[in-house]
């Protein structure tokens, strides 16, 4: 059974529509794609990520990150979704908002995460410009901020390709498999510019649709 369906939401999550990307908030349904393109891509993962716990890619574990998720939304603390390549609805990977901040401060940190067989191809960075209308306008987030690894230049490419500027250099900002590590600090305002791609549209929210709405009932 779909998580959506056993907690209680304030309003329905959404689908959040890009030109060849869909932005979805996950339900237990996806456990089974998701948990499979996770494994697949640990070694590609894993230099880039906190630790992985050993029951990770369980669906115990996954069932109380769904419930993490709800709670998250419902408290206005983040919004996770998973990335799915508009054509044939595959899951290519996730991307969240968290650490959401409000008050004087309006902002939320960025986080990614690609599948190996899925990265490289600009899907990521079409994934992230199709949230950041999403983060401004919908949620009213004046400040979107992001770390990335000083030697991981996709990310930092990915970064400055959708507005965001760097702001300085943390020492040992983040435990990265294992290892507290230094970080390049990025972010963006509302105000600033997205770039575009040729081919590239705003991006759009509609109502959330199921799994099997996804699918075309299949």
């Amino acid at each position: 059974m779909a998580l959506f369906r056993t907690v209680s939401w304030h309003e329905p999550p959404m689908l959040v529509e890009g030109e060849t990307v869909l932005l979805r908030m996950p339900q237990m349904a996806d456990f089974a794609a998701w948990s499979s393109l996770r494994e697949q891509s640990r070694a590609f993962l894993t230099p880039w990520e906190p630790t992985w716990p050993t029951y990770d890619l369980t669906r115990g574990s996954f069932r109380r990150r769904m419930r993490r998720y709800a709670r998250d939304v419902r408290e206005d603390a983040a919004y996770p979704f998973l990335v799915i390549r508009r054509a044939d609805r595959a899951l290519l990977g996730g991307l969240s908002l968290s650490n959401v901040r409000r008050g004087v401060t309006q902002t939320a940190s960025l986080g990614y995460w690609m599948g190996a067989p899925f990265a490289g191809k600009g899907y990521m960075s079409a994934a992230v410009r199709t949230l950041l209308p999403f983060a401004h306008n919908t949620l009213g987030l004046r400040r979107i901020e992001a770390a990335c690894l000083p030697d991981n230049a996709p990310s930092m490419q990915l970064l400055e390709g959708s507005g965001f500027r760097r702001e300085g250099y943390g020492r040992e900002y983040l435990c990265i498999n294992g290892t507290w590590q230094d970080h390049v600090l990025f972010a963006r305002l509302a105000g600033d510019p997205i770039a575009r791609w040729e081919g590239f549209e705003t991006a759009s929210l509609v109502p959330f649709k199921s799994a099997d709405e996804m699918s075309g009932g299949a």
